[in-house]
């Protein structure tokens, strides 16, 4: 669900104790829609993504652009070293506001107002000075946008307009009523709060619904009071502030949150209780952020390598289908061969030649087709040049077919990595990679000056051994050929596409828990990440070689051991944090 209201509410509760009163050490932008302010107490998150806008406290590392947005120097300018103030939320409205204290050029403090705007397709990041003018924001929004608002620079700030809607907390039992009694008979219920209360969300009038009568689907009828009782008690949890964190999957993957209880779904649906509304809104956008990313910043990347992908299969098939057709061959040097000793009786211009297979035992009669503008001789020429012909198209075939799937394996593995990309540099490896093997064009822009270098991923296991984890698969040959010692475990998933994960041993010999929790990480960052019981193979990496001419990622390995786990996602972060 989108973050409603009271949600919003209950985030700015948890977190306005960590926020007010911090100074604002930096200020980043890792995406357009994306701003972090870095707190001494931790990193404020203001998201102004359509899809997905919100705020809260986050832990999940961003790597940021080697160029701010000017945006983001704009905020430099203004907001970095000075004091949060107050974070406030507009009473039933999706617009928080968080002011800062900061001096401006010329040493003079002022205060400027930071205001978030979770809106949906209209979210937007507003800076205002002191005199209430807007600096600048995200979205600048003119008049052929909106004729009612405009969001511009030199305008002053105004608040989107209000809904024609009831505040659900100033609703007594009456007017609960009176307006209830106005509701046609037939209409579900939850449609109804939606449409009549502001600030509540569909999950949250279902789950109302679900509590007074059973079902979340009820419709308008005689039993309207039981209701009340339900709505009035939702009350009272919102004006106490009784906000309860709860994450619901389905599958094990997360689909929805909210800020109470829920037992619509009953069986349908897990429902688990998260440490903060922080906690619980990186928990639910982290899938989604990955997969918005991969569908801004990779989808020319993944077009590219899954054209080229399908291109490779369709010629796998048609040289498969050659081929089969050379294995009949030995039909051709039969027929050259009977030409040949039934020369004496042949005639220029024979459609067809009966003979007997003096090759088989019993002699069949074996009907042979002739070009009748060739003579008998020429005939016989043509099927032993044909039987050549198909001989050598068969060494040929096998040869195009090896290579073929050999790049169709390359091929799927740039598609997982991209489907586990993490970081913008992850996409600009995986770019010069299709561009350096002809899938992609070069750009005519010039790379910008300052590129950082590619590291693989660093997890630390439970015993302190560094585990490295390729992002590419230039950075997988990198990984195993250059950085990790002949001494150090190489692990990597049992046929099937993988990042290379190295086990820095130090020379020492590995501990069982540190090598489970690598095959852990090889497991989640392969194509098995949302299976089960993946194989991961181990060896030294002194057992690892790359054969001559393959491609990036590719190598054979001997002398391995295998072991069978679980991609577990939270063992991951916990490696990761430590």
């Amino acid at each position: 669900m989108p973050l409603d209201a009271i949600c919003l509410n209950a985030v700015v509760g948890e977190i306005a104790p960590a926020v007010v009163g911090a100074r604002i050490d930096k200020i980043q932008q890792p995406t357009r829609d994306q701003v972090v302010l870095l707190l001494r107490r931790g990193r404020l998150l203001l998201c102004a993504n359509p899809n997905q806008p919100r705020l809260h406290l986050t832990e999940v590392p961003r790597e940021n652009p080697a160029q701010p947005p000017m945006f983001c120097m704009l905020l430099r300018k203004h907001l970095q070293g000075g004091c949060i103030t107050a974070l406030e939320q507009t009473p039933l409205e999706r617009v928080v506001t968080l002011t800062v204290r900061s001096a401006d050029e010329l040493g003079e403090h002022s205060e400027y107002r930071l205001i978030l705007e979770l809106m949906g397709r209209r979210a937007n990041l507003i800076l205002c000075g002191q005199d209430g003018r807007i600096i600048d924001c995200l979205r600048r929004v003119d008049l052929e946008m909106s004729e009612s608002r405009q969001v511009l620079p030199g305008l002053y700030y105004r608040l989107p307009p209000a809904r024609d809607k009831l505040s659900p907390l100033a609703a007594g039992e009456e007017d609960f009523a009176a307006a209830l009694a106005a509701c046609p008979a037939g209409t579900p219920l939850d449609k109804w709060l939606v449409d009549t209360y502001t600030a509540l969300s569909p999950l949250v009038a279902r789950e109302l619904v679900h509590r007074a009568f059973g079902v979340a689907d009820h419709a308008a009828g005689p039993d309207r009071s039981a209701l009340w009782s339900t709505f009035a008690a939702w009350q009272n949890d919102v004006k106490e502030k009784h906000f309860t964190p709860v994450l619901i999957k389905r599958d094990d993957r997360p689909f929805d949150f909210t800020y109470g209880p829920v037992d619509q779904y009953g069986a349908y649906a897990a429902c688990e209780t998260a440490e903060s509304f922080s906690a619980l809104l990186d928990a639910f956008y982290v899938r989604r952020e990955r997969a918005e990313r991969l569908r801004q910043r990779g989808q020319d990347l993944q077009r590219a390598a899954t054209t080229a992908r399908d291109r490779v299969r369709r010629r796998i098939a048609l040289q498969e289908q050659e081929r089969e057709r050379t294995r009949d061959r030995d039909r051709l040097r039969l027929w050259g061969e009977l030409i040949t000793a039934n020369l004496y009786h042949m005639e220029r211009g024979q459609t067809r030649l009966t003979a007997r297979n003096y090759y088989e035992e019993s002699c069949p009669e074996v009907e042979i087709p002739l070009d009748a503008r060739l003579s008998p001789q020429e005939n016989a020429a043509r099927c032993f040049k044909q039987y050549t012909k198909a001989k050598t198209a068969e060494r040929v075939l096998a040869q195009q077919l090896e290579r073929g799937r050999a790049e169709l394996t390359y091929l799927d593995s740039v598609l997982q990595e991209l489907s586990q990309a993490e970081t913008e540099q992850d996409f600009s490896d995986i770019r010069a990679e299709l561009e350096s093997g002809g899938y992609l064009r070069r750009g005519g822009k010039k790379q910008p000056a300052l590129q950082r270098a590619s590291k693989p991923r660093e997890f630390r296991s439970s015993t302190g051994l560094r585990i490295l984890v390729g992002r590419s698969n230039r950075q997988n040959d990198e990984l195993t050929g250059r950085l990790a010692r002949r001494g150090d475990i190489w692990l990597h998933t049992q046929k099937i596409h993988g990042s290379h994960v190295i086990l820095c041993t130090d020379g020492a010999e590995p501990d069982e828990r540190s090598l489970y929790e690598a095959a852990v990480l090889a497991a989640y960052y392969s194509q098995g990440r949302d299976g089960s019981r993946i194989s991961v193979d181990y060896t030294p990496v002194r057992f690892v070689k790359k054969p001559a001419g393959s491609r990036p990622g590719m190598v054979v390995y001997t002398t391995y051991q295998t072991v069978v786990v679980d991609p577990d996602e939270a063992l991951v972060q916990a490696l990761r944090k430590g």
